[in-house]
């Protein structure tokens, strides 16, 4: 470099107003300082969102003293707990609605189960279920549960073939009631608000599997877009003398990066051309992949066989309906099996004994039904196919509520953490960081070569 060059460039600096002339010597004085404040800004951008995000989800119970919190509010007055686990019963009732309403008729999928087959499956459990009955309410040795086995296994071939086709009579005739009456049998809204609230990280590992790579936006956006204002930050920085300037560039960094991303993610709504670009919420664009991955963890994890049968048996609202199905049914066969056999004057008595011993054991025996009402049902399909037909904002809805329900939460917490942040920073331009990690350098120091020198007096 010349002479002629630095007289230029002296003469450059003459010109330009005062306040750029300090700003300019500012940064030459401590140059590592202020481009420390980008890099940090990025840091505190990405850090502030990924903690967003785990405040989502994690933890699943409350951590902290419950002096005093409001009802399904994650903030307490020293601790959190995750928004979904927190508020896991009012976004399952709002997903619920959606899949009852918009994706899934329950009437409709049910009559694909074949009466014919189901009773195929299930009638070699009948004899079984009857011995077991007999196992509990006979003496377990003696002559009582010889001659019941001796009865049901050992008749004529044309008494058994007569108990067979009763026997398929009546699963038949069970599961064709069961087809009419599904609507008050099975509530699906208990059937998946019971489940999510047994298990609160079952509802977050549904949203976690739908929308990991908006998720995933959503933590590393902060990364840049830190970066683009921790730049603006330090020009800021440059030309304010206020001290405290860094502490407020990083509360508007960490507020900035999470409200930015999460707008980015969910709007727009509807697709919207702007010159040679069409924008679009990141999540709405993936809405066929969306419905894959939905559909089949919801017919894999929730809506299986074995935890439909669970909740029509156990379910307050529901089981009342299906005992008094059952009983009606039950008490038919009987009085056929009866009337057979010639001990009708038997069979009303009989059937009252049997139908809650029947009721209580049938779980035990409904195994083999799951694989075909699974395979049936076609649940994952008919999900998958309804969700790919939704229109953006009705499709919109499926994953924003986790984020919509706290979404100022996130945002402001994003903005503290910023502004915490932005506190190092001002004691690292300051010096007083430096300062202070000095002074802990030398009382480090004094302690070990304390400590050493003991050590010589001991050996002494």
């Amino acid at each position: 470099m010349t002479d002629g060059d630095d007289d230029f460039k002296e003469k450059r600096l003459l010109r330009c107003p005062e306040f750029i002339k300090s700003a300019i010597n500012k940064f030459k004085s401590r140059p590592s300082a202020y481009l420390l404040i980008p890099a940090v800004a990025a840091f505190v951008g990405w850090f502030t969102n990924y903690l967003a995000v785990q405040m989502i989800f994690y933890p699943i119970q409350y951590r902290g003293i419950s002096l005093w919190r409001w009802d399904e509010q994650p903030l307490g007055l020293i601790g959190w707990q995750g928004i979904v686990p927190c508020k896991t019963r009012a976004m399952s009732d709002t997903m619920v609605n959606m899949v009852t309403t918009q994706l899934l008729n329950i009437e409709e999928v049910f009559r694909r189960l074949d009466p014919a087959v189901v009773a195929t499956l299930l009638g070699p459990e009948v004899p079984k279920l009857l011995e077991s009955i007999a196992a509990d309410a006979l003496p377990p040795s003696g002559f009582a549960p010889k001659l019941f086995r001796a009865f049901f296994f050992a008749l004529p071939g044309r008494a058994i073939s007569t108990m067979a086709g009763l026997n398929r009579s009546f699963l038949e005739g069970l599961t064709v009631g069961m087809q009419d009456n599904i609507g008050a049998l099975l509530n699906i809204k208990n059937c998946v608000i019971d489940q999510m609230m047994q298990d609160k990280a079952l509802l977050g590992k549904l949203f976690r599997k739908c929308g990991q790579k908006e998720l995933d936006f959503l933590t590393n956006s902060g990364l840049w877009f830190g970066f683009l204002l921790g730049i603006i930050q330090m020009i800021v920085a440059l030309f304010w003398e206020n001290p405290w300037a860094l502490s407020i560039g990083g509360a508007i960094v960490g507020t900035a990066t999470n409200w930015l991303a999460l707008k980015w993610i969910f709007e727009p709504v509807n697709p919207t051309k702007i010159g040679p670009f069409t924008l679009q919420g990141l999540f709405l664009r993936r809405q066929n992949e969306v419905a894959k991955e939905f559909s089949s963890f919801f017919a894999k994890n929730v809506l299986t066989s074995e935890k439909l049968w669970h909740s029509i048996l156990n379910d307050p609202t529901t089981k009342p309906t299906f005992d008094l199905l059952f009983k009606n049914h039950l008490r038919k066969f009987t009085y056929s099996l009866a009337g057979g056999f010639g001990l009708i004057p038997g069979a009303r008595l009989f059937s009252t004994f049997l139908a809650p011993q029947a009721i209580a054991k049938l779980p035990n025996h409904l195994h083999v039904l799951h694989p075909y009402v699974d395979k049936t049902l076609r649940l994952q399909a008919t999900l998958q196919t309804q969700m790919e037909r939704m229109t953006s904002a009705k499709f919109e809805r499926v994953l924003h509520p986790i984020f919509e329900e706290d979404e100022l939460t996130l945002i402001l917490a994003g903005g503290f953490l910023g502004f915490l942040a932005g506190l190092i920073q001002q004691g690292i331009e300051t010096g007083y960081v430096w300062e202070w990690l000095s002074k802990r350098r030398d009382w480090c120091r004094r302690k070990l070569v304390g400590r050493k020198g003991r050590s010589k007096d001991d050996t002494h």
